[in-house]
This record gives structure tokens, C-alpha cells and sequence, in this order.
């Protein structure tokens, strides 16, 4: 007799799908084989793909990848004891695994295997900034409607290694799945769009971030615009109408056959930007309307850069086929990413205080934003410790001296200003009576993590303070964070 729960009307509403018929492990020994044209020891199973030991779970697949100062072959044993079920490897190992002349080529040909396979709705991102926020966002508002048939790139993986790894991590059953791609030169995300092979591909905005390497805005845009490339037939190209570089992004779209769906405040935008205003979570109510009608949602993150964010995940979803309500409702519940917005309630004299992590990446367009949303951050003091800004090349001590107008429209209590591209600016901020800053605030300059510590341990915390950590991640302030996120209450 079949149990009553399973009778339940609900139930038998549940939608049904053609991937739920597809194999419930990620692979089998047989299907990583045929895609590598590897060689098997036997059959197993994985149920997860990684290509570093020390976070291999049990069930993953270990890739020994070669690089430059490591080879991951070394790490087989590691990997192994941590409860791999097999490896990938180009030499035979006691255990489990798949025996190929070449491990990086063999990743990526699983990476082409898994793109192959599913049926899934693919959406790429990349841009100057924000990626990484808007694909966690977009990974929500589709996981949410899909009821967890989405798969995501973690963390940022969004290079050579990090994109082919996020594919063979794919389920075959996925419905949708969100790539972030990144760059550093010219011909890097056309590589990885090629891999990935979205219907939507989103850019978030263009903006100075490695202009050392491409020497001009013109170039990153047409370097954010090589993923139309990868675009299957018939797919769709998400572009910020606001940009200035709109029109060289939209004929570049145009010229790879794509469809364009725009966000932002502009008249032409598809999803347009109505009204924002600051809601009580410290975030914002947007309204916004395209052409089947008008959406209002809250975002949980605050400032205006994040009320741009929400517009192309809008658009995105819009463009994917998703469900727009699902959408606004995974945009109010959103909380801050590690290193990109992550808040913590810390203790301090006489109570807590705020600490913003935004320690993982910096450039001028992000520094302006996040320093906007701290202005309007509700505190008894506020609190800055900006680090040096990388890959600026001959550009970056303008850069960072115009950095002088967002501090003084932020008004701030305390800054301390990590790293020697930070001198000039420091020197300037200083002087008496600097017209920047209305003789305010109290500038420090610190050498590094360790220095910058220490200006804050002086300075000394107070109920009520809210503290913005931002800088380039190679600048180390991640460690100004977890010196004081310790103290999390």
C-alpha cells in the first residue's frame, strides 16, 4: 500500500523534469575515461572534481594538475587519505584512478564532456566589477526557482584552472548554471567563453581594473565584450546601458548574433531602473519595469553600486527564463560575500561594532562605491582602511590621489592608508587644513596588514563604529579582517 505522504496532492504536483532520469553520481570511472580518453584501474564513482588536496572531500575525484612550482601528483596520497575515490593523473598510483598523457589537457576535456551533457540553461559573467556579486546573485534567484538545480562556480573561479574545474563539477541534472570569467589580457575570457558556452552572457560594467595590462577603457571593454564569443546560436547579451562604453559593447554583441537585454536608469534600457530608495535593513526598494511590466524587490546589500548588481541579475534572469519573483525575494535575503561585503558584529568598547569586509579585490570604480555606501552606513564613527590598488601601471598614481574625493564624501573619522601606492595620497590628506577634507580625518599610513593592525589597536574601537576594509587582495588586508572578526559576537 503506497504511504499516505506519497498520496499527498502536493506531490503529485511536483514537476518532473527529463534530467531527473540521468545518473545521480557526478561520474563513473567509465564516463571520465571516454571524455579524457584516459585509461580506468576500474569502476568507481565520484561525486565531486578537485584539483587541490587539501580540500578534497570524500567522494571527489582528485586532479594531480602540473604547474609551475607544484606538481600535484606529489599530493595523490594526501588526497587519497582525505577520502578521494580516484585521481587523475598521467602516471599509475596505488588506488583508484584514471591513467592520461596530460592532466590539464584531460580536466579540460572533462570540463567539455560535462558542457556536452546537460540540458541546463547557461548564464557567463564577467566585467570590471561586480561579477562576482552579481553570479552569487543569479545563482540564487535560479537555485531558488529551480529548487536547487542550479550549479554555480565557487569562490572566484574564473580563470584557466577555475572555469574548466566549475564545468566537471556540473551535475548532469542541473537546469541551470551561472560562470564567472575572469581576465588579466586580451584573449582570455574568448578562451573561456568558448569553454563555457553560455545562452546569457552578462556584463556587469566596465571600469579601470587591469588597465596596466590593456592600456585603455576601450580595450577592457573590448576584452569584457570577447565573451559574445563563446554565445551559443541564438543566445543573449546583457550589457549596462548607463556605460558610456554601451554602444562598443552593443555592437560587439550585435556582430556575434546576439539578442540585447540592457539594465540601468537609461531611457533605453530593457530593464530600467525606476526608483531606489534606502530601505530599513540598510539596503534599498527598487523599482524597475521592462517590457512584460514592473517589478519591486528589496536588496539586502547595501549601496547604489548593489542597486546596479540587482538590475543585472534582473536582466539576467529575464534573459535566462527564470522566475522574477524568485529573484527579488533571493536579492532581499542576500548577506555579504567573504572578502566582498561579509559584515561582522564585533565586539568594542562599551558594545559592538560593524567590520565590512571588502578585503579580496579594489580598483577605482569599487573603491568610489563601497566608500558611498559607507557615507550612508548609520555609525558613530566611520572608519576606513584602504589598501594600495593593483595592475593601475602608469595610471595608478592618479588613481589613487582621486581617491581624495570619495574619502571626503564619506566622512570619515579615521583612515589609514595601506601600501606604497598609498603614499602620495597619504602625504596629501595630511597636510593641515587640506581643502580635500575639511581638516578631517586622521590619516595613518601603514606599510602593511601588520602596521595597519596596530594604527587601528591605537586608534581603539567603540560601540558604534563601522569599519570598511578594501583593498587589492595582494596587499593582505584580509588579515586587518580576521585579526578582528576573532572578536565576532
Amino acid at each position: 500500500m503506497t504511504p499516505a505522504i506519497l498520496r499527498h496532492p502536493a506531490l503529485k504536483r511536483w514537476p518532473v523534469f527529463a534530467e531527473d532520469r540521468l545518473p545521480m553520481a557526478l561520474w563513473s570511472a567509465a564516463e571520465i575515461a571516454a571524455a579524457t580518453g584516459g585509461t580506468a584501474s576500474g569502476d568507481f564513482q565520484s561525486a565531486g572534481v578537485e584539483t587541490d588536496s587539501r580540500d578534497v572531500r570524500g567522494g571527489d575525484l582528485f586532479v594531480a594538475l602540473k604547474g609551475e612550482a607544484m606538481d600535484g601528483h606529489a599530493f595523490v596520497e594526501a588526497a587519497f587519505a582525505r577520502g578521494a575515490s580516484a585521481a587523475l593523473v598521467d602516471r599509475p598510483v596505488a588506488g583508484p584512478h584514471v591513467l592520461v598523457a596530460d592532466t590539464g589537457e584531460a580536466l579540460r576535456a572533462l570540463a567539455h564532456a560535462a558542457r556536452d551533457r546537460t540540458p541546463a540553461k547557461i548564464v557567463g559573467v564577467t566585467g570590471s566589477v561586480g561579477k562576482t556579486g552579481v553570479k552569487e546573485a543569479l545563482f540564487a534567484a535560479l537555485e531558488r526557482a529551480s529548487r536547487g538545480a542550479t550549479h554555480r562556480s565557487i569562490r572566484s573561479y574564473n580563470n584557466h584552472v577555475g572555469v574548466p574545474l566549475s564545468l566537471a563539477r556540473m551535475p548532469a541534472r542541473s537546469r541551470y548554471a551561472v560562470f564567472e570569467m575572469g581576465m588579466n589580457h586580451a584573449g582570455e575570457i574568448d578562451a573561456l567563453a568558448r569553454q563555457v558556452r553560455p545562452h546569457v552572457a552578462v556584463i556587469t560594467a566596465i571600469a579601470p581594473a587591469h588597465i596596466e595590462n590593456l592600456g585603455s577603457m576601450e580595450a577592457i571593454a573590448d576584452a569584457k565584450a570577447e565573451i559574445f564569443a563563446g554565445l551559443e546560436p541564438g543566445g543573449t547579451a546583457v550589457i549596462p546601458a548607463d556605460s558610456e562604453y554601451h554602444g562598443q559593447l552593443e555592437a560587439a554583441a550585435r556582430a556575434a548574433g546576439a539578442r540585447i537585454v540592457s539594465f540601468g536608469s537609461s531611457p533605453h534600457a530593457t530593464m530600467r531602473l525606476l526608483d531606489a530608495i534606502p530601505s530599513a535593513n540598510g539596503g534599498s526598494l527598487v523599482t524597475c519595469e521592462h517590457p512584460a511590466g514592473r517589478l519591486c524587490y528589496t536588496v539586502a546589500e547595501p549601496g547604489g553600486h548593489w542597486v546596479a548588481n540587482s538590475l543585472a541579475v534582473m536582466a539576467g534572469v529575464l534573459a535566462a527564463g527564470g522566475d522574477l519573483a524568485a529573484a527579488g525575494l533571493s536579492l532581499a535575503e542576500m548577506g555579504g560575500l567573504k572578502g566582498r561585503g561579509a559584515r561582522h558584529r564585533i565586539a568594542a568598547a562599551g558594545g559592538h561594532a560593524t567590520l565590512i569586509d571588502e578585503s579580496y579585490n579594489a580598483n577605482p570604480a569599487s573603491m568610489r562605491a563601497t566608500l558611498a555606501a559607507l557615507g550612508q552606513t548609520p555609525a558613530g564613527r566611520r572608519i576606513a582602511v584602504l589598501g594600495a590598488m593593483k595592475e593601475l601601471g602608469d595610471f595608478g598614481p592618479a588613481f589613487h590621489l582621486a581617491l581624495a574625493e570619495p574619502i571626503a564624501a564619506a566622512r570619515l573619522d579615521q583612515l589609514v592608508l595601506v601600501g606604497e601606492e598609498m603614499a602620495a595620497l597619504a602625504r596629501e590628506l595630511g597636510k593641515a587644513g587640506s581643502a580635500a577634507l575639511g581638516g578631517t580625518p586622521a590619516v595613518t599610513h601603514a606599510r602593511g596588514a601588520a602596521e595597519a593592525i596596530g594604527a587601528l589597536e591605537q586608534f581603539g574601537l567603540i560601540a558604534g563604529d563601522a569599519v570598511l576594509v578594501k583593498g587589492s587582495n595582494s596587499v593582505g588586508l584580509g588579515r586587518v579582517v580576521d585579526h578582528f572578526a576573532r572578536r565576532e559576537r
